[in-house]
This record gives C-alpha cells, sequence and structure tokens, in this order.
C-alpha cells in the first residue's frame, strides 16, 4: 500500500530521436532529381532532328527517365526533410543512375564501338564524371547527336546534376546542405552567398553558365576571325564545355593537337580559370573581392604549381629534345594545365615523352585543382592542409608543449577535418593501390601490351578524373583494347574519384543502416 499523498509512479517515455536512414525520403529525392535530368534529353533530341537523325533514342530514354522519376516520387509520398544520412544515399544513387541512363542512347542509336553494354556504360560514366577517358577511336563515326551527347554529359556532370536540382528543388532544404558539400568537396566551409543554399547554388549555376559562354564566344571568335579556320560554332561549342568542366572530350579524335597555337593558349587559360573554387570566382567577378582572393592560400599555391609545373615540362621537353622553342613552352604549358586540373586534353602525345616528362606528368595527377570546382583528384587546398599538419606534427616532436594549430588563409583548421583530409588520402591511396591490383589481375589489362606503368597510370587517371593514361591508352590511344573487367574496374574509380569514396564507403558500413 502506498503511503499516502503519494501519487503513483508513471515511467514516462521520451521521444527518441531518428536516427536510422530514411530510405524512402532518399528515393523521393532521387526521384525528384531524375525527373528534372529527364529534361537533358531534350537539347541532344533537336540537335538529332536539325541533323537529320533519329531522335528516338533521346526521347525514349529522357521518357523513361521521366517516368522513372515521378514513379519513385509518388511512391514515397511526402516524406520528412532530407537528413545527412538520407544525403549519401542520394549522391551515390544519382551518380549510379545518371551514367547508367546516359549509358541507353548510345546502345539505341546502335553507335559502332558503343554498341556493347559494357562500353557505352564505360563512355557514359566518363561523360558524367568528367574524366574524359574515351573507348571510341573514330569520332568521326559518331552522328553529331552522339558527338553532341558526350559533350554534353561533361558539361552537366562538371557543374553536378546536384547542384542544378537544388537552385530548383526547395524540398531539400537542410539536407541540400550536405548534398551542396558533395558537389563542392574539400575541406573548405561552404559559406552561403545568399541566404539559403537554394540561392548558393543558384549563383554557382550562374557562375557556371557564365564562364561557359566566355568560352564558347572566345573559341568562335577565333573561328570568325580566321585564326582558326577548323573552329567552328559546334567545335567552340564542344571543346569549351569541356574545358569549362574538365574533362576532356573533344569532337576530334586528336583531342586539341589539330587547334591553331592562339586556340591551344586560350583553352590553356580556360582551364586554369575553370580549376578555381566557383565560389571565388562569384566573389572576385561580382563582390570585387579582389583582397580576400589574395589572401587566399589554396589559389596562390594552385597558382603556383600551374607555374612551376608549367616550367618543369617545359624544360623537361628541351633537355630531352621532344621540343624547342615557342612549342616546347606551349606544348609544356598545356599539358601541365591540362593533367593539374583534371581535364585530359592533349596538343601532343604525352605517352612518348621521356622518362621524366611523364614521371612529371603522373606527379601532378595527383595534385587536382582547388577546392569547389569540377576539378578530380585530391584538390589542392588537401595538399595544403596535410603539409602544414606534417609541418607542425615535426614541431610539436620537438617542442611538445607548444600549442600549435594548423591555419589556412587565417583561419584555424578543426581536428575533424584534418582527421577527414587524412582519412580520405588514405582511402585515395587505398583505392588506387586495389584499382591498380584488379586491373593487373584482369588479363584485358594487359592488352595492347599494357605493362606495370601502364596500370598504374590507367587507375591514377580514372580515379582523379584525368581521362588519358599512358602507353597505349595514352591521348592518341583509348580503352577500347581493355577487357570488359577492367573497363567496370576503371568506371568504378571514376564514379569514386568523382564523389570522393567516402559517401560510398559510409553506404558500404553496416552503421550506416542501423539505428
Amino acid at each position: 500500500m502506498r503511503p499516502p499523498g503519494r501519487l503513483p509512479h508513471r515511467r514516462r517515455w521520451l521521444p527518441r530521436a531518428r536516427t536510422d536512414v530514411d530510405v524512402r525520403t532518399a528515393l523521393g529525392v532521387v526521384g525528384a532529381l531524375l525527373a528534372w535530368f529527364a529534361l537533358a534529353f531534350v537539347p541532344p533530341a533537336a540537335v538529332a532532328l536539325a541533323a537529320g537523325e533519329p531522335p528516338w533514342p533521346f526521347l525514349v530514354t529522357g521518357s523513361a527517365v521521366a517516368l522513372t522519376g515521378l514513379a519513385l516520387k509518388r511512391l514515397t509520398g511526402p516524406r520528412p526533410p532530407l537528413g545527412v544520412r538520407e544525403g549519401f544515399l542520394v549522391v551515390v544513387a544519382v551518380w549510379l543512375l545518371a551514367p547508367a541512363f546516359g549509358a541507353v542512347p548510345f546502345l539505341l542509336g546502335d553507335v559502332p564501338q558503343l554498341d556493347r553494354p559494357a562500353d557505352a556504360w564505360f563512355e557514359a560514366m566518363s561523360g558524367f564524371t568528367a574524366t574524359g577517358a574515351t573507348v571510341v577511336g573514330d569520332l568521326d563515326a559518331l552522328g553529331p547527336d552522339m558527338l553532341f551527347w558526350r559533350q554534353f554529359s561533361h558539361w552537366l556532370g562538371g557543374a553536378g546534376i546536384i547542384v542544378l536540382a537544388l537552385a530548383v528543388l526547395p524540398r531539400l532544404r537542410i539536407g541540400g546542405r550536405e548534398l551542396l558539400r558533395s558537389e563542392l568537396p574539400g575541406p573548405v566551409e561552404i559559406e552561403t552567398l545568399g541566404e539559403t543554399v537554394r540561392g548558393t547554388a543558384r549563383r554557382l549555376w550562374k557562375v557556371y553558365l557564365a564562364v561557359t559562354a566566355a568560352g564558347v564566344l572566345a573559341l568562335a571568335a577565333l573561328g570568325w576571325a580566321g585564326l582558326d579556320r577548323r573552329m567552328g560554332l559546334f567545335d567552340a561549342f564542344s571543346y569549351a564545355t569541356s574545358a569549362v568542366s574538365l574533362g576532356g572530350f573533344a569532337p576530334h579524335d586528336d583531342s586539341a593537337r589539330g587547334l591553331a597555337p592562339v586556340t591551344q593558349w586560350v583553352l590553356c587559360g580556360l582551364m586554369a580559370v575553370a580549376g578555381v573554387n566557383l565560389l571565388r570566382l562569384y566573389r572576385l567577378a561580382v563582390l570585387r573581392q579582389v583582397r580576400a582572393a589574395a589572401r587566399d592560400e589554396e589559389l596562390k599555391l594552385y597558382a603556383v604549381l600551374l607555374v612551376v609545373g608549367s616550367g618543369v615540362v617545359t624544360a623537361e621537353l628541351w633537355a630531352a629534345g621532344d621540343a624547342g622553342g615557342a612549342g616546347a613552352m606551349r606544348h609544356g604549358a598545356f599539358q601541365a594545365v591540362s593533367v593539374m586540373t583534371t581535364t585530359g586534353f592533349a596538343t601532343v602525345d604525352w605517352a612518348a615523352w621521356g622518362t621524366a616528362a611523364t614521371l612529371t606528368l603522373l606527379a601532378l595527377m595527383f595534385a587536382g585543382a582547388c577546392a569547389g570546382s569540377a576539378s578530380g583528384s585530391v584538390k589542392v587546398v588537401r595538399h595544403l592542409v596535410i603539409f602544414r599538419f606534417a609541418r607542425r606534427e615535426l614541431e610539436q616532436a620537438v617542442h611538445p608543449d607548444a600549442v600549435l594549430p594548423v591555419r589556412v588563409s587565417g583561419r584555424v583548421i578543426g581536428g575533424q577535418v584534418l582527421r577527414s583530409v587524412l582519412l580520405y588520402a588514405l582511402l585515395y591511396l587505398l583505392v588506387l593501390a586495389v584499382g591498380t591490383f584488379g586491373l593487373a589481375l584482369d588479363a584485358g589489362a594487359d592488352a595492347g601490351g599494357a605493362g606495370v606503368f601502364t596500370t598504374l597510370g590507367a587507375a591514377a587517371a580514372c580515379l582523379g578524373n584525368v581521362g588519358p593514361a599512358f602507353g597505349e591508352l595514352g591521348p592518341a590511344g583509348s580503352y577500347a583494347p581493355l577487357g570488359g573487367a577492367s573497363k567496370v574496374i576503371l568506371g568504378a574509380l571514376m564514379l569514386l574519384g568523382r564523389i570522393e569514396i567516402v559517401p560510398l564507403a559510409v553506404l558500404l558500413r553496416r552503421g550506416y543502416w542501423r539505428a
């Protein structure tokens, strides 16, 4: 019997915060993104009609994408806002589905050299990840519609399909910040330029459009002025979209080798500008924040690496006798900028260069451009953080009690960011090693005389989203000689390089799917 006046004890259950992944919410967002992605098949269909080609491969694919997206939205219904966990799932799902759907027009159109699923998927994955590796050995055999689709996939992938969707899908709300971080990778804070992520994405999209339009006009003007008679409007669009997206697809088999020297210099400058952080470009062009740009250590190191890399390659070409005079300077600068920004254009077949120049290009593949650009690879800011961290650890070995924060551009880099940078660097090397070993195990990796260095170069070029590698897989060749398993491995490396490994690694953990 209870003492008088004492109320009975009632066990009260507090609502527990939701910690498991909401798959239905993620699928609903994926469906919304696919519904917008379906519009991407309209421009190539219009090009097909104008060129007298059948547009139905693009119309059928676009309709299938739209129906899939609308079905996912209807099946999931109204859901809560997107969270962090769901953001990882959306990023991986979209970057898996976009190349899969993007390969369908190649198959439906019975495109020569792309009539096998593995080849079509490889080409589409290379396009949307802005890698530039190709299995097509004869681009003249492709119609204007398919050439346009290759270039357009580059442009969309460079901007980021999810960034495009953020500008028009307010449903993402806070979760949109997680997606924006995936599209503007690197250990930098996403400082919104507007009050919402949607406003930030719109501004980034405007910068991307402005740089693309400037590139098309600059290249087309060279053709109109008679400085490069090969540069028509279609070629200007193709080369500009590849340069701005840092992709590397070209409408001709010789990449940039057949272009006039002045055109090659313009492309070189366009690639260098496209490698700058889009947020920094906006602040420079619109907000006129010149002093802030001068204090940006990543931007300064990026410029220094471009200049030093160009000078080293030029000197090595002179010393080896591969080129001389103004030609050596032009080829050295172009290839250093192209490889470091992970574009992959080529004015010469660098696979035929000497050992010193080849190793320099291999080293530049691991540099990358600025975080917040369409570049692949490790990114300059991560190298900067790792160097500052290593210097701090060496100093603390001598002065254990000293408090030495790691700073970049005057800002203290927190412990969590340091751990994420080191984790990514380790994962990058691990994935590179596993990918190289997988290629070596596949019998198709030895096709065309590919050796150990060529295999390592192929894995590094695809993981870094560079494109052309060395040997038979260099700028003068293609990835067509490889076997199906090797193409799948390289396509997976492209995907991992584009999403920066971590989102897929998170999904593969059991803890991600548990509460």
